[in-house]
């Protein structure tokens, strides 16, 4: 192949399909626990997590309430996966070779927020959440009024045990418990400039993906964690702990348990709980559904 300008830009845009191909094609399970949103600046500070909306019947002026304020933030942090071709490489038409590794490249951006989504969601009972206390806890404090006065009644969102954690998340709500800030997507760009020192200096040119993107917790009370056995009796256990969780001021949450997140070694005991099985009797068949990512381990 003869090296032009316009050759490497042909060549930019096949590598760049491949890219795009396989980024859509990757299966990714992160959605499904984790809510995007999108950031503008160096990091968001979500100060109004903990406060739950509620309503009350309109007489005279409305209610403002003051509000218990939170500095929870997430600072966006960025993220790089490059590769170098070989000007031999394209020069000698061996550019077929590197398109599987583009192809990779696509496929490793799309799972990117995977392994940081679960990976935080296994950190959760090291890692703070917007309350202070690690995001499971057995001591989250929620006080008796709505603007966060009072002394407060320690709630619990973890059971503890000997055996690997599985979780179990409310994941219909408009915040899910895990938060994917994204400042940058992912996107892949090229340095083929002829004139480019690297060019001239190693004879190759580079190919990169970047992204400013980080992950947070969202509502402790929309997630529970427990390391004991996964039977029945600890599913239920765990269900009815998060059904009675309340916000500030007695409400109830309403929150609605439905997706059991485990690791593979747990998935068949999961499905032995919450999938219909007409000989097995279980109760607990059709309240959750199972999710199982290989992330988990």
């Amino acid at each position: 192949m003869i090296i032009t300008p316009g050759a490497l830009t042909a060549l930019f845009t096949a590598f760049r399909a491949e890219f795009q191909n396989a980024q859509a094609a990757t299966p990714t399970d992160w959605q499904r626990v984790a809510t995007v949103v999108p950031s503008s600046s160096t990091s968001n500070t979500y100060g109004w997590l903990g406060q739950f909306p509620t309503f009350r019947e309109w007489i005279g002026d409305r209610v403002l309430k003051n509000m218990a304020a939170h500095s929870y933030s997430i600072t966006n942090k960025k993220f790089e996966s490059s590769v170098a071709v070989p000007r031999d490489a394209i020069e000698d038409d061996e550019v077929g070779v590197y398109k599987p590794l583009f192809a990779e490249m696509g496929r490793a951006s799309s799972a990117h927020p995977d392994e940081l989504v679960f990976a935080l969601l296994k950190a959760g009972l090291t890692t703070t959440c917007y309350d202070g206390q690690y995001f499971f806890d057995i001591d989250h404090p929620v006080f008796p009024s709505t603007d966060g006065t009072g002394t407060a009644v320690s709630v619990s969102n973890y059971q503890d045990g000997e055996g690997p954690a599985w979780y179990l998340l409310d994941v219909s709500r408009a915040i899910k418990p895990i938060i994917f800030q994204n400042r940058r997507n992912y996107a892949l760009k090229a340095m083929t400039d002829m004139n480019d020192e690297t060019v001239f200096m190693r004879d190759e040119y580079r190919y990169g993906v970047d992204a400013r993107v980080n992950v947070g917790f969202g509502f402790w009370q929309f997630a529970y964690c427990s390391k004991a056995p996964l039977t029945p009796d600890n599913y239920a256990l765990a269900r009815a702990a998060m059904k009675n969780f309340k916000a500030d001021g007695g409400r109830p949450l309403g929150v609605n348990p439905g997706l059991l997140v485990v690791p593979s070694q747990l998935e068949g005991a999961a499905r032995k709980i919450v999938v219909k099985d007409a000989n097995a009797g279980n109760e607990w068949a059709g309240t959750a559904e199972v999710l199982a990512p290989s992330w988990l381990g």
